[in-house]
């Protein structure tokens, strides 16, 4: 490679980082890292046309629920889930980003003790990263179990990641005026309690509710709480109770999208907007179908998008 175009390409990716940073939100944000369901998209082991899409066209495979909050102050950031998909979602902040942040973030928050949600910890053992007191929230039921049940043991043995307990309903300060409150929902608890989380920047609330069973079986509001914020997050795992035809879906409750819409059916389009989908079931149409994703817009919902930045 001639010196003339190797100057060109330093050059252009000189370019390219300081048009990211002027180009950056100032104030914090969050970045949508993974839209799928527990087992991504496509899944393992699906043979059917929703799976073979994806198989087919990588420009159409989604990494498993996850945000990023993004301090562009303290060049500092947090992420929330450690999904199986971590290692790929770590390179998508890193690209998006410019590689203008560290590579870890300063701590991860998880809502629950299912697959989707908390197995890519293991990444940052000694077999990997062998991490250094990567701090970890939890609450104290999630808490007891990584430090009591290997292999997530080891992690904490070897000082690869810090769990900081924490504890329902109470604000948990970060740089730049951020906070997050954690607060339980009711879902299937075998291992950990479940929890979502309402994250608070200097300009903007938003909602995180990955996972629940229904939202009548909540202690509170949906409706309000969506009020309360600019942003909901809220679970849309299944568009249908018919999509697993081999399953009994009421071992795995979750609420559907249209009982979602349903509930905030007389509320203002401006209230509507606030919804969010996201963790999407590999089965769920809104990940693939044109027409599926073009009716909820025009009920003036909107759905997450893998890569989308709210500022």
């Amino acid at each position: 490679m001639t010196f003339k175009k190797i100057f060109f390409l330093v050059t252009c990716m000189i370019l390219q980082l300081n048009s990211f940073a002027s180009n950056e939100p100032k104030s914090s944000y969050i970045l949508v890292l993974g839209v799928a369901q527990d087992g991504g998209y496509p899944h393992l082991g699906c043979q059917k046309e929703c799976c073979n899409m994806a198989w087919k066209n990588p420009r159409m495979r989604k990494n498993i629920v996850s945000l990023a909050l993004v301090d562009p102050a303290n060049k500092k950031w947090w992420l929330f889930e450690a999904t199986p998909d971590i290692k790929q979602q770590l390179q998508d902040f890193k690209i998006k980003t410019k590689q203008q942040y560290p590579y870890l973030p300063e701590g991860i928050f998880i809502t629950h003790a299912h697959i989707g949600h908390y197995t890519g910890l293991i990444e940052f053992g000694r077999e990997v990263m062998g991490t250094k007191d990567l701090k970890v929230y939890a609450l104290p039921k999630l808490r007891s179990y990584l430090q009591e049940n290997g292999p997530w043991s080891q992690l904490v043995e070897l000082n690869n990641i810090k769990l900081i307990e924490i504890k329902e309903n109470t604000p948990i300060s970060l740089p730049s005026s951020n906070s997050v409150i954690p607060f339980t929902v009711p879902h299937r608890d075998e291992f950990s309690e479940t929890v979502g989380f309402k994250i608070s920047t200097n300009t903007k609330n938003y909602l995180f509710i990955p996972d629940i069973d229904k939202w009548e079986k909540w202690n509170r509001n949906i409706i309000e709480e969506v009020k309360k914020v600019d942003i909901a997050f809220l679970d849309a795992t299944f568009q249908s109770a018919a999509e697993l035809p081999n399953r009994a879906i009421t071992e795995i409750p979750h609420p559907l999208v249209s009982e979602t819409q349903n509930l905030l059916a007389q509320q203002r389009n401006a209230v509507k907007q606030k919804v969010y989908f996201i963790h999407f079931n590999h089965t769920n149409p809104l990940l693939w179908d044109k027409k599926a994703q073009n009716k909820i817009i025009k009920g003036h919902f909107n759905l997450a998008k893998q890569g989308q930045i709210f500022y």
